[in-house]
């Protein structure tokens, strides 16, 4: 299991997230520069130890109606070689492990593995700030192959009443708006074939 470390990155994530979010095709912002706040999430461990995972909800507050948006996150000790250029959303100096490269993580294959892991139900989704605390709040329905499926990761969320009803699976989590009410969404999902 990872361990949490309640320690410093300068940069922090919200920093690093105002610069790359409004440069991605799925931003829904306006032209001025996003007001983020972080709103939900939860964490996944990696099998070998060597990358972070944290699927981080963040809430974009200029609008008046606010926008919420899901942004899996690969947290690497050293730059990865095999993806876009774009896939980089920045370096942080963290206060315990040093410089960490963070990745989108639809483009990390750690994350993209245990994520897929997670919809056939062979991985725990964590609590986001707790070590070794799972987060029983994140729920997988339906069922996912045995194979390595396509997944659809949501960027940007729409609560749902209900938990989905489809024969695939579905993640589904929820965030909290920034007046304190709740809403679930689904994060991701097995895409059709």
């Amino acid at each position: 299991m990872a361990s949490i470390h309640h320690t410093t990155m300068t940069p922090t994530k919200l920093e690093l997230l105002t610069g790359w979010l409004p440069k991605q095709s799925w931003y829904v912002g306006g032209a001025e520069a996003p007001e983020l706040v972080k709103a939900g999430g939860f964490r996944l461990d990696d099998p070998e130890g060597a990358v972070g995972i944290e699927f981080m909800v963040v809430v974009d507050t200029t609008a008046r109606d606010p926008a919420a948006y899901l942004v899996p996150m690969g947290y690497r000790g050293a730059a990865l070689d095999s993806v876009p250029g774009e896939a980089l959303i920045g370096t942080s100096e963290h206060g315990v492990l040093g410089t960490r490269w963070i990745y989108d993580g639809v483009h990390d294959p750690v994350v993209m593995a245990q994520l897929r892991a997670l919809l056939r139900g062979m991985a725990v989704p964590q609590h986001q700030s707790r070590s070794d605390t799972p987060d029983t709040s994140v729920t997988v329905h339906g069922t996912g192959p045995d194979d390595a499926p396509d997944v659809q990761v949501n960027r940007v969320l729409q609560p749902v009443a209900a938990a989905p009803r489809r024969s695939s699976a579905s993640l589904v989590a929820g965030w909290t708006w920034p007046d304190g009410t709740t809403a679930r969404g689904v994060f991701a999902a097995v895409a059709p074939r």
